[in-house]
């Protein structure tokens, strides 16, 4: 009878609706063990259903994964976008991106450790460094701004944003398992120590939006 109860509601299920289910197992499972350890026959066990209706779907395992990396592409851009949208002082859009980066990681775990992970498939659909490379040179010319303004040479933003991104980025890396301290107050080591540098480092950094 549960048989019957299970094939009757994996039979109403629409085909968006079962696209939807597949991307979603498929992403746990990828965060999971990677792309090279997943099987197709394992994200079809998961998600109930046959190999052939993953392969009608998707194709296979590379355009499930090339799905995933995405959407969680897009997501993360997103929130990293809108923080350097937000504008402001050179300092606070430190402080917002690298909250954005955080809060990302902490509501969106499987999808950043997927977009972390190196695979043959994500060099056509976009890998974390091409992504953080984007936000690099859109940090590029607002510090190019700032340089300008405060006399500097502007041609060296270029190498400051890789270093500003890079650092963020690999923090982010680190705080995945780490998960302590509270995210606000990576960031405001973070901004500490971009903004103040080692010779100038607060004893209590504290964020200037908290």
């Amino acid at each position: 009878m549960m048989r019957a109860v299970s094939d009757s509601r994996r039979s109403r299920m629409t085909g968006s609706e079962r696209r939807a289910q597949l991307v979603e197992v498929a992403r746990t499972l990828f965060a999971e063990k990677g792309f090279e350890q997943t099987s197709v026959e394992e994200i079809a066990a998961r998600a109930n259903v046959s190999k052939p209706v993953v392969y009608e779907h998707f194709g296979g395992k590379e355009g499930i994964y090339a799905v995933v990396v995405d959407r969680e592409t897009q997501a993360l851009t997103g929130a990293l976008t809108a923080a350097l949208d937000k504008g402001g002082h050179p300092k606070t859009l430190v402080e917002q991106t690298a909250l954005a980066l955080l809060g990302y990681i902490e509501n969106n775990e499987d999808g950043f450790r997927i977009l972390v992970r190196d695979s043959p498939v994500a060099q056509a659909t976009g890998t974390f460094s091409s992504l953080i490379g984007d936000v690099a040179t859109r940090v590029e010319h607002l510090l190019a701004d700032q340089f300008k303004k405060r006399g500097q040479d502007p041609k060296t933003a270029p190498m400051y944003s890789q270093m500003l991104v890079g650092m963020v980025a690999l923090t982010g890396q680190w705080w995945l398992d780490a998960r302590s301290p509270r995210k606000d107050e990576v960031a405001a080591h973070l901004v500490n120590l971009a903004w103040n540098g080692l010779a100038g480092l607060e004893r209590r950094p504290r964020l200037t939006t908290s």
